[in-house]
């Protein structure tokens, strides 16, 4: 399973930097969650992000088969 942060956000044309100023995250973590660097993510993280991105959990996951 990995997150399409950054496919949502190149369909939206937002940069990653916007997003990261909207999540008001440490920019270690927020880089790892975006760059599906990280094992976890936190609910009000997700939440956060499906606010921001105007988007439902849905479409920020994207199970692979592998």
């Amino acid at each position: 399973m990995r997150l399409r942060i950054l496919e949502i956000l190149k369909d939206k044309n937002k940069t990653k930097y916007w997003l990261y100023k909207q999540m008001g995250m440490s920019y270690q973590n927020f880089n790892k969650m975006v760059n599906n660097e990280t094992k976890s993510i936190r609910f009000e993280n997700l939440e956060a992000l499906c606010q921001i991105l105007e988007c439902t959990p849905n479409e920020i996951f994207e199970y692979d088969k592998d």
